[in-house]
């Protein structure tokens, strides 16, 4: 599993865009610079943020006798939204940070004591108009007011006693400490010279500590309009002042359409004109390709796995210097970390090869679309349902089971619950109704598709590999029930294959008593035999002569359908699993040929293997096709 959290782990090669966006602010040289990293929500944006952070701590890099020339501020104002007004946090948290920085240093204390000061100034002015004006009278506040109101209800009554007399003294010292904490001593009469007087300080505090400050702004895209505008106006307050850097992380549509909505009836161009006043350096954040993406949840699977933290960052240095060569026609697969590592374990390498089979349909479907925070959450649903499959003893393609799982989220309901009815009232649990269009697909032609297939998305789904018309799809259903019930063919066995099943299962290495039995159970339900022993046998992890390959031969040698099953399922195991002893177990079948031949031909499959089939080829114990 994956949390969705930012990440200081360049999965992207992002690098090089973080690292232009630190030379920006390096080559501006304490010049104010405003930078906007703009994407699509779930893009990457906040983990390009801690990249360009990253980048800036590189270029630092103080002698021993020089402080750090960089503060660091990092603000996300989603986190304020209905707690706090923003525009207060904002500049609060920046104060703060500064006066805390400049004690630490001992240099511009006083400058940033009164930078901090004046914060309180931000925090009266954000009340409402009667209460402004009440501070600006002398008088309290609405909500101080009403409890020396009802405190004094009684003195106005006529009905006073003693504790009257001290809660009406309370209260009035609480309204005299508030109304002081809330205006510091007046040091200018109007809004415009105190907000001069807040950014003079402001870069009198940056010019004494000798510090440019860095501010990093995440999250504004999340925000309500009214927060998202509140920020905003409090970074123009401190924009364009010396020894600032500002990078705003957001999606620049969600923006516009914040300040659209604030400022009503604006025109369009005057929208956009408040944004480009806002952001000096425009970036993007680039969209995701199938390299990428291939690369991103290639690189999922070794951040969880056993490798050594040395191993994975020799692994992710060497993917991202590869990413920068895609250009040139590099690519990045499974072939390519064997190279960078030939000691991955064969449950990570089995891991990278799905990634490397299913990167493509993370890159092109609809729903996902190369966005890295669908194709984390993807990939534990995924995971999840693999998970289920595993622990429950069923057979579960994977690249199968997230494309059933893709349309499920993405696709038509009711194209999903016909879906489910073909595969679940068939007896070998084929969609055989979507195989006439996957045949047209696959000739160039575009098929004309029935409500309520009759969409954009159907036909894309209907294009990504693997076609599922011929795939028994009941095992990757039955791990989705959380959506839809599924009733299968098994449940619907005769007392008497119920009972050979169940044999199989609690003691396959007995199934050769059994033949005469098996003879007799109809093939429908050979076949849902088939799927059980198969799904169990997914659960081994070396093939010498596990005792669940009994049975599977025997209905083998009875139905040359289930051979046919049986061969693809044993070409599937991991070369690493196949040991030789299993050679002469399945010795004598025909329908063995091609399995031999498949093994010979694959370079991956030990040599011990190898030999047992050449040399019982030569003694003539083997058959040659």
């Amino acid at each position: 599993m994956w949390t969705d959290n930012e990440t200081e782990h360049d999965f992207l090669n992002f690098g090089s865009v973080a690292k232009t966006v630190s030379q920006v602010i390096e080559d501006a040289n304490e010049k104010p610079v405003s930078i906007g990293v703009s994407g699509a929500w779930g893009i990457g944006k906040s983990s390009m943020i801690k990249l360009i952070r990253n980048e800036l701590k590189k270029l630092d890099n103080p002698q021993s006798d020089e402080k750090n020339k960089y503060v660091f501020v990092e603000f996300n104002a989603w986190l304020y939204q209905g707690y706090d007004d923003a525009r207060a946090a904002l500049i609060e948290v920046v104060a703060s940070t500064l006066l805390k920085e400049a004690e630490a240093r001992q240099t511009g204390v006083d400058k940033a004591q009164d930078l901090f000061n004046r914060v309180n100034w931000f925090r009266a002015i954000k009340m409402s108009a009667s209460a402004a004006i009440s501070l600006g009278l002398g008088l309290p506040p609405v909500g101080i007011a009403k409890e020396l109101i009802s405190a004094g209800q009684n003195l106005v009554d006529g009905d006073i006693n003693q504790s009257d007399l001290l809660k009406a003294g309370d209260v009035a010292q609480q309204v005299s400490d508030n109304a002081q904490s809330l205006i510091s001593p007046k040091r200018v009469a109007t809004p415009p010279q105190q907000i001069e007087a807040l950014r003079q300080s402001f870069e009198d505090t940056l010019e004494d500590m000798g510090v440019t400050l860095v501010v990093l702004i995440d999250d504004l895209d999340r925000c309500l309009p009214e927060t998202t505008i509140s920020t905003l106006e409090a970074i123009r307050l401190l924009l364009f002042l010396k020894h600032t850097a500002f990078v705003i992380a957001a999606d620049d549509q969600m923006i516009k359409h914040a300040v659209k909505r604030h400022f009503q009836g604006v025109e369009d161009e005057l929208v956009t004109n408040y944004f480009d006043k806002l952001i000096q350096v425009p970036i993007r954040v680039p969209p995701l390709g199938t390299q990428e993406v291939r690369a991103y949840m290639m690189l999922l699977h070794v951040e969880n796995s056993n490798l050594s933290n040395e191993e994975k960052e020799s692994l992710r240095f060497g993917v991202c210097k590869q990413l920068s060569k895609t250009w040139q026609g590099k690519r990045v697969d499974l072939k390519f970390l064997r190279e960078l590592n030939g000691d991955l374990s064969d449950e990570l390498v089995a891991k990278l090869d799905a990634a490397d089979r299913l990167a493509p349909l993370m890159t092109s479907a609809t729903g996902i679309s190369g966005n890295p925070r669908l194709i984390k959450r993807f990939m534990n649903a995924l995971s999840i349902r693999m998970a289920m499959a595993k622990s429950q003893g069923v057979t579960v393609d994977e690249a199968s089971l997230a494309k059933i799982l893709l349309f499920e989220r993405c696709g038509d309901a009711k194209a999903y619950a016909e879906l489910i009815k073909a595969v679940t009232e068939s007896n070998d649990g084929k969609p055989l109704f979507i195989s006439t269009w996957e045949e047209s697909i696959s000739t160039g032609n575009i098929p004309e598709l029935n409500p309520p297939w009759d969409d954009d998305f159907a036909l894309e789904w209907l294009r990504l590999s693997p076609p599922l018309g011929g795939q028994d799809l009941r095992g990757a259903l039955y791990v989705s029930r959380e959506h839809a019930p599924l009733i299968t063919p098994t449940d619907r066995l005769s007392p008497e294959a119920a009972e050979i099943l169940q044999a199989y299962l609690d003691h396959p290495d007995m199934a050769s008593s059994t033949r005469e039995q098996l003879q007799n159970i109809q093939k429908p339900e050979l076949s849902v035999i088939m799927d059980r022993l198969l799904a169990k046998a997914h659960q081994e992890q070396e093939w010498g002569t596990p005792p669940i390959l009994e049975p599977c031969i025997l209905i083998a040698q009875i139905d040359l359908a289930q051979a046919q099953r049986l061969g693809g399922f044993l070409k599937d195991r991991p070369a690493a699993q196949v040991k030789a002893s299993i050679i002469p177990k399945l010795d004598g079948e025909a329908w063995v040929i091609s399995i031999f031949d498949y093994w010979l031909e694959d370079d991956d499959i030990g040599a011990p293997v190898k030999r047992s089939i050449n040399s019982r080829r030569k003694s003539g114990n083997i058959s040659i096709k």
